[in-house]
C-alpha cells in the first residue's frame, strides 16, 4: 500500500497530480485545506491537501500496518499511542478500592487545591454586607468556600447543575467541622469516579462470534471510530476481524470503511437486507468479531428509528451482540438527551465520546453517564487510525472536571 499526499490550489488539481504519478487506481483517503507557510503566509491562499492510497499486490500485511498511521493527515501535534484495550472485562470500582489511591489525589489534581487556596484568600466580592449580620444571617465558612469553588468549577466544565448540587450534597453530608481542604477533595474526587464507573469496551464472545454494532447521528466519526477498534483487533491482538456497513445512505462512508478494509486485509460488505447479515453471520462464523457501521439518521425519523431497531435486534438469538452509541463531544446537552432517548427505545448500548480533542470541557461525559446510565467505553481526540483512541479513563477526567492539568 502506497500513501502519499499532494498539495495544490484545488481538490481537482492535487487529485490529477496524484493519479499522474501513481496512476488511476489511487484511491482518494482525506482532503483538507491547509494553511501557506513562510513570510507573509497570511497574504498567501489556502492550498488543498489530499491523501490519496494505491494497492500493490506484493505488499505484504505487515506493511500495510505502518501504512494506515498515515491514512488521515492530522494537524494536531503527535499523541502518545494510548493503551490497548484488553479482552477481559475489568471489575467495576468499590468504595475502598478508590479511597486507596486517596494519597495520590493531590498529586494526580496537580496544584488545584494550592489554587483554590489562594482564591479563598482573595477579598470577596460578594461579601455579606452589615444588613445580613445584623440578620443573624450564618457566616459562610471557609470549608462553604471550598467547595462553593469546586461546584462552580465543574459548572465552567459544563458539568449539568443538577449532577453539581448533587456531588457537592453528598461530600457536604459527610463533612466535619474544620475539616480540612484536602479530605474534601478526595471525598469529592472518588465519588465522581464511582460515579463514571470503569470503562465497559468490548470483548470476545463466551463462545463463537460477537457482533457489535455502532449506532449514532451523522458527522460524529462512527466509521473511523470503527477502523480504529478494528485495527487494534486485527493487528495488535491478531483476531479475525469483518467489516460490514449498513449505511447505504452515504456512498463515500461505505468506501472509507471498504479502504480500511482492504488495508487491514479483512472482508468487507454492504449490507441491504436482514437476511444479509444471517449469510455474513454463516460465512464468519469462524471469526472472532463482526463490527456493523450504520446509517446515522435524525432522531425525529420515525421510519428510520424502526428501520434501525428491526437491523439491530435481527440478530437476537443468533448470535452474541453489544450496541454501542458514538457521540461527539462537542455536542450540546440538550440535544445529546435528546439523541440519547431516541437510541433507548431501540436498544440498550453502551457509550463512546469522540472529538475530546475539540473541546475544553468534559462535562457531557459524567452528564450522559449519570443520565442514561449507560457504561462509557472508548474516547476518540482525533482521526489518527489508530492511534487517536482510548479506554475511557475516570481519573484524568474527573481531574479535568475538578480544574485540573490535563
Amino acid at each position: 500500500m502506497i500513501i502519499k499526499k499532494f498539495t495544490a490550489k484545488t481538490e481537482k488539481e492535487a487529485i490529477e497530480n496524484a493519479k499522474q504519478e501513481l496512476g488511476e487506481g489511487v484511491v482518494v483517503m482525506n482532503v483538507r485545506e491547509v494553511k501557506a507557510k513562510g513570510f507573509l503566509a497570511f497574504l498567501k491562499p489556502h492550498m488543498t491537501e489530499v491523501t490519496v492510497a494505491l494497492e500493490e499486490e506484493s505488499e505484504k500485511y505487515t506493511a500495510a500496518v505502518s501504512a494506515i498511521n498515515n491514512v488521515i493527515a492530522s494537524s494536531q501535534t503527535p499523541v502518545t499511542p494510548p493503551p490497548v484495550p484488553q479482552p477481559q472485562p475489568a471489575p467495576q470500582p468499590t468504595e475502598e478500592t478508590v479511597r486507596k489511591d486517596s494519597s495520590a489525589i493531590e498529586e494526580k489534581l496537580d496544584s488545584l487545591q494550592s489554587l483554590l487556596e489562594q482564591q479563598l484568600q482573595k477579598p470577596d466580592e460578594n461579601k455579606e454586607d452589615k444588613s445580613d449580620k445584623e440578620t443573624g444571617k450564618k457566616e459562610e465558612t471557609e470549608i462553604d468556600k471550598f467547595m462553593t469553588l469546586l461546584h462552580n468549577t465543574m459548572l465552567e466544565n459544563e458539568v449539568d447543575e443538577a449532577y453539581a448540587d448533587d456531588i457537592i450534597h453528598e461530600i457536604e453530608q459527610i463533612n466535619k467541622p474544620n475539616m480540612p481542604f484536602d479530605y474534601a477533595l478526595a471525598n469529592i474526587y472518588q465519588k465522581m469516579i464511582l460515579k463514571f464507573g470503569m470503562p465497559s469496551c468490548i470483548t470476545p464472545a463466551q463462545s463463537g462470534i460477537k457482533m457489535v454494532f455502532f449506532v449514532g447521528p451523522t458527522g460524529v466519526g462512527k466509521t473511523t471510530t470503527i477502523a480504529k477498534i478494528a485495527s487494534i483487533f486485527r493487528v495488535d491482538q491478531k483476531k479475525k476481524v469483518a467489516l460490514l456497513t449498513a449505511d447505504t445512505y452515504r456512498i463515500a462512508a461505505a468506501e472509507q470503511l471498504r479502504t480500511y478494509a482492504n488495508i487491514l486485509e479483512v472482508p468487507f460488505r454492504i449490507i441491504y437486507t436482514v437476511e444479509e447479515i444471517d449469510r455474513a453471520i454463516e460465512d464468519f462464523k469462524d471469526y472472532d468479531y463482526i463490527l456493523i457501521d450504520t446509517a446515522g439518521h435524525s432522531h425525529q425519523n420515525q421510519t428510520q428509528k424502526e428501520s434501525m431497531s428491526n437491523l439491530i435486534h435481527s440478530v437476537d438469538d443468533k448470535i452474541e451482540k453489544e450496541v454501542y452509541l458514538v457521540l461527539s463531544a462537542t455536542t450540546k446537552y440538550r440535544d445529546l438527551i435528546s439523541i440519547a432517548d431516541s437510541y433507548k427505545e431501540m436498544t440498550d448500548y453502551k457509550l463512546i465520546f469522540t472529538k475530546l480533542d475539540e473541546t475544553t470541557t468534559l462535562g457531557n461525559l459524567l452528564n450522559l453517564r449519570l443520565y442514561t446510565g449507560a457504561e462509557l467505553s472508548y474516547v476518540t481526540y482525533g482521526q489518527n487510525v489508530p492511534d487517536d483512541i482510548e479506554e475511557f479513563n475516570s481519573q484524568s477526567t474527573v481531574k479535568q472536571l475538578l480544574g485540573g492539568k490535563n
